[in-house]
Order: C-alpha cells, then sequence, then structure tokens
C-alpha cells in the first residue's frame, strides 16, 4: 500500500521548512518509526518518522527544498521487510575500511571521479567503512601532493544528492581550498533577530562586578549533599535565575516588553537560558522560574543543555520568555555585551570568574571576581531602574541568604 509521506502540521509561528538531509534513499527497507528525513525551521530541526515498516519508494522533496504544511516529501510502500542473508546477498562478513570495494554513494562516486581519487587511498569512517562524503573532503583538504592534486570544481559542480546533506562546494587556486555552504536557517533567524534588535531598540548596556566568595562556599560545603537529595548537581545558574527573579519582582518593567505602543507586563518570570548547540544559539525556556527551587531549576537546565546537544529541542521549549542569561564566561569570555533577545527588554550576562586583587576593608585581597552585564530597552527601561535592577542581582549573589530569607 502507498502512503505520501507529508510535512507534519508546524507550529503557527513558523511558516515554513527547509528539506535539510534525507536518511533514506529510493528503494531503501525502512523500520517502523526510523527517521525518513530532517526539516529545518527558524527553530528547530524535525524528525518525519516511517509510519510502518516498508520501502521508500520515491522522493519528491529534494534537499534544500521549501516546504510548507502537507507538502509531499515521499512516498512510501509499506510492506514486511526481511533482512536479508549473507549467501541472497552475497556480502563478505566484512568491509575493510582500506578495500577498493568499500560502499559508498553516488554523491561519493561523483567526487572520487572528478578528482580522480582512488577509494582504496581513502579511509570509510562510515558504518561497515562506507566511505563518506566528509572523508572525501578531508583528503582534498589535506596538502596536495604529486600523486594526487585536487582539480579546480566546475562552475556548475553537481548538485548534492538528495538522500545526502549538503556538503560545502570546495574551489581550488593551486594549492589554496575554500568552501561554499548555504546558512542555516537558524543561523539566518539568529541574524535576523539580532540585526532586528539593534536597529529597532535604544539598547544600552551597564556593567557591575560581583564577588562570588559566599556562592563558592556555600556550593562547595552542599554540593554533595545535594546532588545526593535532589540527583541534580548544584551549579551557578541556578542561583542567577533565582537573584534575577527576585529582581524582576522588584523592578517589573524589566520584565515588560513594547507592543506598538502598549507595554505588557508579564506576572509571572520565564527566564531563557542561552545555550549553545550544534547549530548555534538556542534560548530554551524556565517557565514559572518564580514557583520553582533550586534543584528543579538546575534539573531543568541540564535537560535543555543535553536536548541542546542532541538536536532534539522542542519548539515548545524555546517559544516565549520575558527574560534571558547568557553566560559567555563558560567560553572564557572576561566582559561582554549581550544583545537583546527582543521582544524582551533585557538581557543578563555573566562572564569568567576571575581571581582579582580587590579593596575590601581598607585592604587588598585576592577575591574571585565576575563581571555582570545588562543590556536594556532605554524606551522602556531607565538608567536608574537598569543599575539597581544590576545592583539587586549583585546583592543576591555576593549574600545568597537573602535569596533564602526573601530579602529583596
Amino acid at each position: 500500500m502507498s502512503i505520501e509521506i507529508k510535512v507534519p502540521a508546524l507550529p503557527e509561528s513558523v511558516a515554513d521548512a527547509t528539506v535539510l538531509e534525507w536518511h533514506k534513499a529510493p528503494g531503501e527497507p525502512v523500520k517502523r518509526d526510523e527517521n525518513l528525513v530532517d526539516l529545518e525551521t527558524d527553530k528547530v530541526v524535525l524528525e518525519v518518522p516511517a509510519p510502518a515498516d516498508g520501502i521508500l519508494e520515491s522522493i519528491t522533496a529534494n534537499v534544500g527544498d521549501l516546504v510548507t504544511d502537507e507538502d509531499v516529501l515521499a512516498v512510501f510502500v509499506a510492506q514486511t521487510i526481511e533482512a536479508p542473508t549473507e549467501a541472497a546477498t552475497g556480502a563478505a562478513p566484512e568491509a575493510s575500511n582500506n578495500s577498493t570495494d568499500a560502499a559508498y554513494g553516488l554523491a561519493v562516486e561523483k567526487l572520487l571521479n572528478q578528482h580522480s581519487i582512488d577509494p582504496a587511498s581513502i579511509r570509510g569512517t562510515g558504518n561497515d567503512g562506507r566511505i563518506l562524503k566528509e572523508d572525501v573532503l578531508a583528503k582534498l583538504e589535506k596538502p596536495a601532493t604529486a600523486e594526487s592534486t585536487p582539480a579546480a570544481v566546475p562552475s556548475q559542480a553537481p548538485a548534492p544528492a538528495q538522500t545526502e546533506k549538503f556538503t560545502p562546494v570546495l574551489t581550488s587556486t593551486g594549492d589554496r581550498l575554500e568552501s561554499r555552504e548555504p546558512i542555516s536557517r537558524l543561523r539566518q533567524t539568529i541574524a535576523r533577530r539580532l540585526v532586528n534588535a539593534q536597529q529597532t531598540t535604544a539598547m544600552l548596556t551597564t556593567f557591575n562586578e560581583v564577588d562570588m566568595t559566599e556562592i563558592m562556599s556555600l556550593r562547595n560545603k552542599y554540593k554533595e549533599e545535594f546532588e545526593k537529595t535532589h540527583d541534580s548537581k548544584l551549579g551557578f545558574m541556578a542561583f542567577f535565575v533565582k537573584a534575577s527573579v527576585a529582581a524582576l519582582q522588584r523592578f517589573p518593567l524589566i520584565n515588560a516588553h513594547i507592543d506598538g505602543t502598549d507595554v505588557i507586563k508579564a506576572n509571572y518570570n520565564d527566564i531563557g537560558i542561552a545555550v549553545s548547540s550544534p547549530r548555534g544559539l538556542v534560548v530554551p525556556i524556565v517557565r514559572d522560574a518564580q514557583l520553582k527551587n533550586f534543584a528543579q531549576i538546575e534539573r531543568e537546565i541540564r535537560h535543555y543543555g543535553q536536548t541542546a546537544l542532541a538536536g532534539t529541542l522542542s519548539l515548545d521549549d524555546l517559544t516565549g520568555g520575558t527574560f534571558t542569561i547568557t553566560n559567555g564566561g563558560v567560553f572564557g569570555s572576561l566582559l561582554s555585551t549581550p544583545i537583546l533577545n527582543p521582544p524582551q527588554s533585557a538581557i543578563l550576562g555573566m562572564h569568567a570568574i576571575q581571581q582579582r586583587p580587590v579593596a575590601l576593608n581598607g585592604e587588598v585581597v585576592i577575591r574571585p571576581m565576575m563581571y555582570l552585564a545588562l543590556s536594556y530597552d532605554h524606551r522602556i527601561v531607565d538608567g536608574k531602574e537598569a543599575v539597581q535592577f544590576l545592583v539587586s542581582i549583585k546583592n543576591s549573589v555576593e549574600d545568597p541568604t537573602r535569596l533564602l530569607l526573601d530579602l529583596k
């Protein structure tokens, strides 16, 4: 029975998707719920699974095509799939990584022929020694030798096979290579939103520094007991989320945003946590942070970090937010100016902790210090409020008992 594989229903905030990668080729047997194709939206990558056991008969939407709700992606034939035996296939028990008989796809074959490369000279990194495009490209990027010099790629290079992820187009001038590849939908969205934030908001940044001594002492004292009790590590981020919630409740305009000529004030605190993923920066939301304790916040942040790395964040995870926290310190940043995450009115930037000399009670002492930055929209937030908001966070972090006693 033939079944049309269609684009799943997209959320209202997502108009279309791009075909990112086909995981199955026409004629290939597929098990129920195996991922057939990845669709890239402005926010996440959606997987389209097989509805049953069967065979992918044909593909109607190629890599790079723009698709919308209910567009047909492929035709699928549902049927019972039996695993082929070695006798039936004549396949050797194991393929050698350097064998001239190593398997590779049509796109790889085109690259090999185009650059006159012997497949036996390439170590395949795919299953059973299968040669992938990445293996060929890695060989091309090595310094040219007398035996193998990559030729210039013609201006009309063959299109990538529709079952393969897009591969950068290589061009060469002598022994120097350049590659060209399209910007991902997520990166395009990030770029558009950041430029829009700078062009449509009156963004300013105020800075302060915070002494991390008390938090580090508290964390070192209770981290093992905390982990045993709550099955979660005690990090610094939960302290900054709780400190932000306390400050947002004191300065509600920083938790608001502009909508036309109106100001929308939220009576809840949905805190976005900027997380690095293989596809770029994403901002999942810790919802109703004002109602959650340290353990709940830490577990949620850890979950988002894992799903971001796995590429399995959902659109719901990334939708909304009233305030954002970003931590460039994990990458070594000492000081930076974070850019607003529209339509939010403010974003808090954390930075690296450094042992620095500071004046304390008339003496110079060495303390673990962190610079904080608050970027804010001056259209809705005055400088006085922004500075006081950041000072409130500083006070809570330097004396974390204030958070426990609900002192603002």
